[in-house]
């Protein structure tokens, strides 16, 4: 329970400091097989945009959900979506997970993609 407490504690200090910014905010939650996505308003009660590796359409474009490559389609995807809402600049919240591997691939893939952040 140690490293879930850790994670959450990071996610909360780092989402008080995005609140001061007043800007949309790209969050994320990544599981063991899967990664998520989504464009939230700035008061946080309202989803502008969201993709995942779960959605048919970009489950059928992988050979696997897990990996850098999955979480690189689907930061390409959320930021599709986002810009298409009319979102151009968000904050990333990146839910106190560490930003290597398929975090980072995420956000890369999303600032390639038009996302400003």
């Amino acid at each position: 329970m140690e490293k879930k407490s850790s994670r959450l504690k990071r996610a909360l200090k780092l989402r008080s400091k995005i609140k001061k910014f007043e800007v949309n905010r790209l969050t994320i939650h990544r599981s063991s097989q899967h990664i998520y996505a989504q464009v939230l308003s700035v008061d946080g009660k309202t989803t502008l945009a969201a993709a995942s590796t779960v959605q048919s359409g970009i489950k059928a474009s992988l050979k696997s959900t897990s990996n850098v490559a999955a979480a690189a389609e689907v930061g390409k995807e959320v930021a599709k979506r986002a810009i298409a809402a009319g979102v151009v600049e968000v904050a990333f919240g990146r839910s106190g997970f560490k930003y290597h591997g398929r975090v980072k691939a995420l956000a890369d893939a999303a600032r390639e993609a038009g996302l400003k952040f």
